[in-house]
Order: structure tokens, then sequence, then C-alpha cells
């Protein structure tokens, strides 16, 4: 990665970061990166070509470039909404788009790839200790990464990210939204007993952590949203990092 690519926040209150997220299992940290990283992701993501949508259909999953989805029939697409919405009504489902960051070592020291450096940059030692001091992982060993874009009609049902054989500790969501309303959806959703429910609205240059497992949502985007719900999404990982 390139020496000075992302800066920390030299002013982030990690004593008050840490408490709120033992009391809560979870934190959002405003202003996390210091200087023009945030603006440079989100321009870089804005201008890319590679997105991939990625959907379920019961366990299974499926990716379609955006060269697929041009090509598909009015009806074609009409048909794969409403298969969409039929998994949401009582499974898990979700529809979004991706662009992933490899989780090996050489595979990101080789990538030009602004996310694969901001994800090289977050696994690095002064960010890994900041997280770790904040989560209470100190078993972390590195943090994988996906690029994620939520169009209007997208959306990611309840679920608490535990994978066995992955060792997650905390998901994070990086925020690279200037603008957003509540109204627009894109909300990141905690679930609580008897029903109760807590949400963060997309934000720019925001960390939120959350322990795993936790039951959680990313709500509909609403077709009056004028733009993607843009962010860095992924987990601490209690595991070597791969080669």
């Amino acid at each position: 990665m390139p020496s000075g690519a992302f800066l920390l926040n030299p002013g982030l209150d990690v004593e008050y970061l840490r408490t709120t997220y033992r009391r809560t299992r979870r934190v959002r940290i405003a202003g996390f990166l210091a200087g023009d990283g945030p603006e440079r992701l989100l321009a870089d993501l804005m201008a890319r070509t590679d997105w991939r949508q990625v959907l379920n259909s019961n366990d299974k999953s499926f990716e379609l470039d955006r060269a697929t989805r041009d090509a598909m029939s009015v009806a074609q697409r009409d048909a794969l909404d409403v298969a969409v919405h039929r998994g949401a009504v009582d499974g898990f489902q979700y529809r979004y788009e991706t662009v992933r960051v490899p989780d090996g070592l050489r595979a990101r020291d080789e990538s030009p790839d602004l996310p694969t450096q901001f994800a090289s940059w977050l696994s690095s030692p002064t960010p890994m200790a900041v997280l770790r001091t904040i989560t209470g992982a100190d078993d972390t060993r590195f943090v994988d990464a996906q690029a994620t874009a939520y169009a209007p009609g997208d959306f990611l049902t309840a679920h608490d990210d535990a994978v066995a054989g992955k060792d997650r500790r905390a998901a994070y969501v990086f925020g690279l939204n200037p603008r957003w309303r509540a109204e627009w959806g894109g909300v990141l959703l905690f679930h609580g007993p008897e029903g109760a429910v807590e949400g963060l609205v997309p934000d720019f240059n925001t960390l939120d952590l959350l322990a795993v497992p936790q039951p959680h949502s990313v709500s509909y985007v609403a077709p009056s949203a004028p733009a993607k719900r843009y962010s860095i999404t992924g987990w601490l990982r209690a595991q070597d990092q791969p080669d």
C-alpha cells in the first residue's frame, strides 16, 4: 500500500469508543479518517464499472455483472424482482452490488485498487491496534473487505454474521454517503428483543463497528433515493491472513 494513502483521525476518543462498544456491542466512529481518503474512495466507487450484483435464492448465491443486467429484457427484470421480493417474505434474502477485495497478502500488495489499499491499511498495525482496543478482540489478525453499493430496490434481511470457520469477531461498515435521509432507506438496523429496532442512517467517513453475532439488516432502499448507498464493509477476523 502506498505510504500515507490513509490516515487515522488522531482526535478519536478511543477510551469513550471502547466503553460504548463494551456496553452496547456496537459503536459509530464519526470522522474515522483524517485527510482526503474518504473523498478519494467515494470517487473511485462512483466511477467503477466492475460492480457485480449479488443476490440469493434460498442458500444459492448468484452474481450478475452490469453487461448481463443491461441485456435483460423488462420482463426478465420484473421476474427477478418478484423472485427477490418473494424470498424476503420469510427467509434470508439480499440484493446489492459488490466489488470484492482479496484476502491474501500478496494479492493485496500487488493491487493498485483503492478499496484493496484501504483494507490493507485497516489491517496494518496502528488501525488494527485501535480496532482491537475498541472491540476487545485481541485475537484479530486481519480485516477483510468488499465495496458495496445499494441501489433503489436493494436490501439485506436480518442475519447475525456468524459463519463457521470464518472466526469473525466484529463487523464494520465504512460509510461513504455525504448526503442521505432516513426516508431513503439503506438504514443499518439492529434487531432487539420484543420487536425493538434501532437504526443508523448512512453517513460519510463513519465506521460502524458491531460485535458478531448480532442480528441486523439493511433496510430497503427507496425509489426516491437519488444516489446509491456506498460503503466498504467486512469483518475483523481471528485467523492468520492468507499469503
